[in-house]
Parts: C-alpha cells; structure tokens; sequence
C-alpha cells in the first residue's frame, strides 16, 4: 500500500462520517433508528426555488463550465439580500464570493492565508471542521474557551493574556452551535478593535443568523469590521437547500481576491442551476422565514420536553437549528450517554464532546426532525 501523505497524521475522518455508517448499519439490521443528530433540513425548498432549477436546466449554457466567481445576477442577489437583511452594502464584482457550501471556504480562507507554523484561534466548543482544515494547512490551532458561566462568549481577559504574533486568523461562529447563543453586539465590537490592534483576520461563519432569532446580523454592519473581518453564509440552513451546496464569502476586495485565488484551481464553477435556484432563494420574503420559524418553535417545544425526560436541561433563550442540553452531574459522559440511548431507545443524539473539551456534560440534538418523530422519541424514553 502506498504511504499517505503526513498531513493525514494530523486529522481524523469526520465523526458524522463515521457515526451515521454505525446509525446505518443498525437500520439495516432493521432497527427503527431516530436521528436527531445532525441537521440536514427535512422541509423542503421553496418551490420558485425548484422551478428555477428546473428551467434553468432548458438554458442553452446550463451545462457548460460557468465563472469562478459565479453568475454577476447571483452576486447581485447576494448584495441585495445583505443590504436588505443585515444592513451591509457590497460591491457585488469584489466583495462577494459564490461558494459550492461554506465548508469549501473555510478550506480557501486557511489555504490562502495560513503557512505552516501559524496559529489558528478556534473556538471550544466550536464546529469541527475549523480545527481539522488549519491542521491540513500545516497551521496549529489554539482553542479559545466558550464557557455556560461566561454565557459562551469569549473571555477578553485570556486573548488579551495571548502571544498572538502567530496568530494569523480567528474563527467566530455566531449564532454559535453547538450551543445556539444569538451574537452580542458588545463581543462584536470588542473582537473588531482587538483583531484590528494586532492583524488577524476575524472570520464569523453565519449560517444559522435567521433560524429562531429575533433579527439577522452580520459582524460586517459593526463599525469597522469590513476593516479586519470576512462572513461566511450558507442557503443550507434558512432555505433548506444542504444538498445543494450554496454558500457565500463577503468582506473586503482584497481579501476576497486572494481566496479566489485559491478556489479558481480547485473548481471550475458552480453549476448554472443551481445558480439560478440560489437567486430565486435569495429573493424570498420574511414570510419565508417566519413560516420556517413557527415550524421549528413547535419542533423545539418539544425537543425540549425530550431533553428534560432524559434529566438535561435547555436554555429557553438559545437559537439556531439545534438544542444544547446540559446532562445532569450524575450522568455518564457524553459519548457513553448517547451510546446507551441509541442501543436501548434507537434514538441518535450527538456528544457534546465532538466539539471540544467543553462542550463535555452536553448534548446536541437537531430539530431537523418531524414532530410526530419527536413525539415518538419521547414516547421511547416513557416506555
């Protein structure tokens, strides 16, 4: 067998990845799993959404390669949605960069940024994949503390304590998951002026900013953040198209330049339907979004009653697609727990642990789940 390449030392296949081939070995022995583990919307898209991929298809260009920088109408759309939603003006030919799903850009972003021996500030409790893509760039990641006393917002005094001339870009996740807290305007405008004081690029990843929140923000309409800070954004979440692999990068013209530098030799375009599909998303009204939310208000409702049967406990105040729950200081850890959930009740729930240190104590479960699922769920922790 050839030998890998030594980077693959640094990193482990994705827990999701590993997990749902157990959960799909268990439903092909004919066990009747409930996964409320990971979130993939189950509610579809749009319908105008649908119809535009359909007729885009029919367009004599549609299967042809299409720009590195995606259609000008779908940057257009892109502006447009952010001048109208988060209060953010963008120069549509520099400042907006079409991606196939954000996780594609945190690639580009590290590739583009990031030699081997920087550092990478990366949130714990955060997204997995922050920490994983910065080890496959040869960078080293320094975990910042997200802690329940400290509402998991990041404690000031330890960056400030930080030797950061290595640090060359900070990952920011809010609406945060795994834990669902909304962003605090505050931690914004102080992360600006820390980051702008010593160079480091600030990246908040923002694809949950509609679901169950009171308004959609963006770190780019604070003073300054255009300065130090790119956004990415995602239609999986709010617009139910995971599948489709539609996401976004905005910031500043050069910043943007240099990662197209890097995603222009890694694909050759998004597909011309899926373009067209995005821009008739990208037009929805507020009522899209309400609809969406009523849904999951229900959903979480009951969530929440699940959560409290298996003796863990909810933050009403919490957003996003998902329901962090503190398990009680009796329980076992977080990945025996759920291991015995899914052998006795069939019902996968996520580990608080996967997503790092603190994230042990909690769990993670998904409201990309039918109510009647939900109620059933609870009804196998009844029986």
């Amino acid at each position: 067998m050839k030998t890998t390449a030594k980077r693959l030392e640094s990193v482990q296949e994705y827990y999701f990845s590993r997990k749902l081939r157990e959960v799909g070995q268990m439903i092909q022995a004919g066990h009747p799993i409930i996964n409320m583990g990971i979130g993939s919307p189950d509610i579809a898209p749009h319908p105008n959404v649908v119809l535009a991929l359909q007729k885009a298809l029919e367009h004599p260009k549609a299967h042809m390669y299409q720009s590195y920088q995606g259609l000008p109408e779908l940057r257009e759309a892109i502006a447009t949605f952010y001048r109208n939603y988060y209060q953010v003006s963008l120069n549509p030919d520099s400042e907006i960069l079409p991606l196939m799903g954000s996780k594609e850009g945190i690639m580009h972003i590290s590739l583009a940024f990031l030699n081997p021996g920087d550092e990478v500030l990366i949130p714990n409790p955060g997204y997995p994949t922050y920490e994983s893509v910065s080890r496959l760039a040869e960078a080293s990641p320094i975990f910042y503390d997200l802690k329940e006393t400290n509402q998991w917002q990041p404690e000031f005094e330890a960056l400030e304590a930080l030797d950061t001339r290595r640090i060359k870009i900070m990952w920011l996740n809010y609406p945060h998951m795994p834990t669902g807290t909304p962003i605090n305007i505050e931690t914004f405008d102080r992360l600006i002026a820390w980051a702008k004081e010593r160079e480091i690029l600030l990246i908040n990843d923002n694809p949950y900013s509609f679901v169950l929140t009171e308004k959609p923000q963006s770190i780019l309409s604070r003073p300054g953040g255009k300065d130090v800070a790119i956004e990415l954004n995602s239609l999986s979440k709010s617009f139910n198209m995971a599948g489709w692999r539609v996401g976004m990068l905005t910031g500043k013209g050069d910043t943007i330049q240099a990662i197209l530098k890097v995603k222009s030799n890694m694909d050759s375009g998004m597909f011309y339907g899926i373009q067209q599909g995005a821009i008739a998303a990208l037009k929805m009204t507020p009522d899209w979004f309400e609809g969406l939310n009523a849904i999951y208000r229900k959903r979480r409702n009951l969530v929440e009653i699940l959560a409290s049967k298996l003796g863990a406990t909810t933050d009403p105040s919490s957003v996003g697609l998902f329901v962090w729950a503190k398990l009680p200081s009796n329980a076992p850890n977080a990945e025996e727990f759920i291991d015995q959930i899914l052998k006795e009740k069939h019902i996968f729930i996520t580990p608080g642990t996967i997503f790092g240190s603190n994230g042990a104590g909690y769990i993670r479960f998904s409201l990309c789940v039918p109510e009647a699922t939900i109620e059933e769920a609870i009804n196998r922790i009844d029986a």
